[in-house]
């Protein structure tokens, strides 16, 4: 083949439209997470059930809450790690099943240290995924649709409990709790087959044509391998450290799922006992607000992207999260009605605010150092899972001592409001970290 043929060749290629095919890797990725929050908030409406039968304190509730955060918070740092060394597809389909599997395991334990145990495993194989998923995005995307990638998958976490609680309450009153643990993780041993065959980094796609490959590229996506291969340095956590910024997103992102940990825990069982509903409405209840939360994070994503093209990178991807948290804040209100749907609307406009809020991924690829985007969401993982040891056993030993849930109400919106002071005033400007990165592939 000639010269000119090749020419002629590259031109006809480079003028045919993209083809689409991030938005069919970010389908499975929603995917994944629709099933990894349904494994591990399904034992908010197993609790009581769980409690009756293996005779547990509420302040014994708290610490089986927490057990999967103690190992998911533990495998944070790794997990990145982990992703910057063998890559998105190999350990996201690993994960998927890994974590699957242990979801199975509950549904046969048989007392509470069995069950605290299968916890620490589901805690430690899903680690990975939000560090994966905010890695997917930087990879796939383009700076322009950043925020509303990152908002359709993380509006995934809301999916289960918000459109399919009614359903997982019926299959509690029809054939018990541990019935719950066996469907989805089941069902998520075949997403984890689905993830294998489907996911593909940019520079492995052989679907994504030029068009989109260099699109993706323009707008600050990684299209090729250069900065993949980190070894993990400890001088490379003192450097990210040293950046004020990397403590803002921390304590932030710490606030931001504390709001979000008490409705994945505490929430079912403060509907039934402090509110008094009857067993099917804590269900029918318990939905609106996850389906507020659903609406909420997408509508960040798309006001991200908006703001994006208007104003500043500042005001894009932190104007959503700040507002986010104050509404979250608001969750102190519930202590002083006594009306179940005036209860109901001040959780949802909550909720709402704490999805917002959770549009903060966006902000990692920002700021990250290249090849240091695992390590980075590792971090940022770790701070919000912080939260998932800390909020159920401090809500459990509320409860326990005070007889209601006014205290552990008005700590949650404490915490939200300190995550706002923290994204206004500690993170400052948002910009690429100078770091040298150590231990890189591309490293002289």
């Amino acid at each position: 083949m000639n010269t000119r043929t090749i020419s002629d060749a590259a031109a006809r290629a480079a003028s045919r439209p993209k083809t689409n095919i991030r938005t069919r890797m970010l389908a499975v990725v929603a995917l994944a997470v629709v099933i990894n929050y349904l494994d591990r908030a399904i034992l908010g409406i197993a609790s009581p059930s769980i409690r009756t039968e293996f005779s547990i304190s509420p302040a014994e509730m708290g610490f089986v809450f927490s057990a999967f955060s103690w190992s998911y918070l533990a495998f944070q740092i790794p997990g990145g790690v982990v992703l910057d060394r063998l890559g998105n597809r190999l350990v996201y389909t690993l994960a998927l099943i890994g974590w699957s599997l242990f979801t199975i395991l509950q549904g046969f334990t048989s007392g509470l240290t069995s069950f605290f145990v299968a916890r620490l495993g589901l805690g430690v194989f899903e680690a990975p995924c939000f560090p994966a998923n905010s890695n997917i995005v930087g990879k796939w995307f383009p700076r322009s649709e950043r925020g509303r990638a990152i908002g359709v998958y993380t509006a995934a976490e809301y999916v289960g409990l918000g459109f399919l609680s009614p359903i997982l309450f019926l299959l509690l009153g029809n054939f018990g709790w541990r019935s719950l643990f066996l469907v989805t993780g089941v069902i998520g041993i075949i997403i984890g087959a689905l993830m294998w065959s489907i996911y593909r980094d940019p520079y492995d796609s052989k679907s994504a044509n030029d068009a989109e490959l260099q699109y993706i590229q323009a707008g600050g996506g990684l299209t090729t391998k250069d900065a993949s291969g980190t070894k993990f340095s400890m001088e490379n956590v003192r450097e990210l450290f040293r950046h004020r910024q990397m403590w803002g997103l921390c304590i932030g992102q710490f606030s931001v799922y504390s709001t979000f940990v008490f409705f994945l825990t505490w929430f079912p069982t403060y509907l039934a006992t402090q509110r008094h509903m009857a067993f099917i409405s804590v269900g029918i209840y318990a939905s609106v607000p996850y389906i507020a939360g659903f609406f909420g994070i997408l509508f960040a994503g798309f006001l991200s992207d908006f703001l994006l093209k208007r104003t500043s990178l500042n005001v894009a991807r932190k104007l959503p999260v700040i507002t986010g948290l104050l509404l979250a804040s608001t969750i102190i209100s519930v202590n002083f009605v006594s009306d179940n749907n005036l209860v109901l609307a001040i959780l949802s406009v909550a909720f709402f605010g704490q999805a917002m809020s959770s549009s903060g991924w966006a902000v990692l690829s920002e700021i990250s150092p290249k090849g240091l985007l695992g390590l980075v969401g590792g971090f940022f993982s770790f701070a919000a899972n912080l939260s998932g040891i800390v909020v159920p056993i401090a809500i459990g030993y509320i409860v326990q001592v005070t007889g209601t849930y006014v205290g552990a109400l008005a700590f949650i919106g404490i915490v939200a409001a300190i995550g706002a002071v923290s994204w206004i005033f500690v993170i400052g400007d948002i910009h690429v970290l100078d770091v040298k990165v150590k231990g890189s592939a591309t490293e002289a």
